[in-house]
């Protein structure tokens, strides 16, 4: 286990997710489907559907599970950099992009048990596909710094 490119690669694959997101958010989620969200309230968390939302209450889940899962696809990186080629920020975008096919693929699978308009399933989709291959390069640029595949 190369634990330089699961810690810093991870945080940095972490930190690079919550910039976008800080892009994405108003876009996507406050503007593009506000009103999608709105008409099916009753999936969000109770913490969202107050008014103001109270996102406060959930920052330390949602930072929780976020560092947990870039930890583990820092981790998978580790271990399969390799099988990509190219400087490390193009391996890590191509890994952004395995990451995300497979995101789409269990969103459609999602689809199919919840009710919630094609509109969401595909900005979500659109979203996790930025934030993948914007967070895989950093992973790929860091990973290589830290833990260089020519020594």
């Amino acid at each position: 286990m190369n634990w330089k490119i699961i810690i810093i690669g991870g945080l940095a694959f972490f930190v690079v997710q919550w910039i976008v997101s800080f892009g994405t958010t108003p876009l996507i989620h406050e503007g593009v489907l506000d009103q999608p969200y709105i008409e099916n309230a009753g999936y969000w968390r109770p913490e969202l559907t107050q008014d103001p939302p109270d996102m406060a209450a959930l920052m330390p889940r949602w930072i929780g599970v976020g560092l947990i899962a870039t930890l583990i696809m820092a981790a998978i990186y580790a271990g399969i950099r390799h099988a990509f080629n190219g400087d490390g920020w193009l391996k890590g975008v191509k890994f952004g992009l395995m990451v995300w096919l497979f995101s789409i693929c269990m969103m459609a699978g999602w689809s199919g048990v919840f009710n919630l308009p094609e509109t969401i399933w595909i900005w979500w989709a659109v979203e996790a596909l930025l934030i993948y291959i914007v967070g895989g390069a950093a992973l790929g640029w860091v990973s290589q710094k830290v833990s260089p595949e020519n020594s």
